[in-house]
């Protein structure tokens, strides 16, 4: 198996956007092409179920933002 030891990038499209996927040692990062910020994931968060916990979390507060 190789390791990954350096940041891997690839281009994917969803929908009629284009975003940028950045893998490292530390996690992932999505980003809208040509921009900086976007969403990050590390791979700590991921294995402990701590991304599913933020997801729904971020779901539900979104879902009271729009109700008001």
């Amino acid at each position: 198996m190789t390791p990954l030891d350096k940041p891997l990038r690839r281009e994917l499209a969803i929908g009629e956007q284009r975003y940028t996927l950045l893998i490292d040692p530390d996690g992932l990062k999505l980003t809208l092409r040509g921009h900086r910020q976007g969403i990050s994931l590390a791979w700590k968060d991921l294995v402990s179920g701590d991304a599913a916990l933020s997801s729904a979390l971020r779901a539900s507060v979104e879902g009271t933002d729009q109700k008001a």
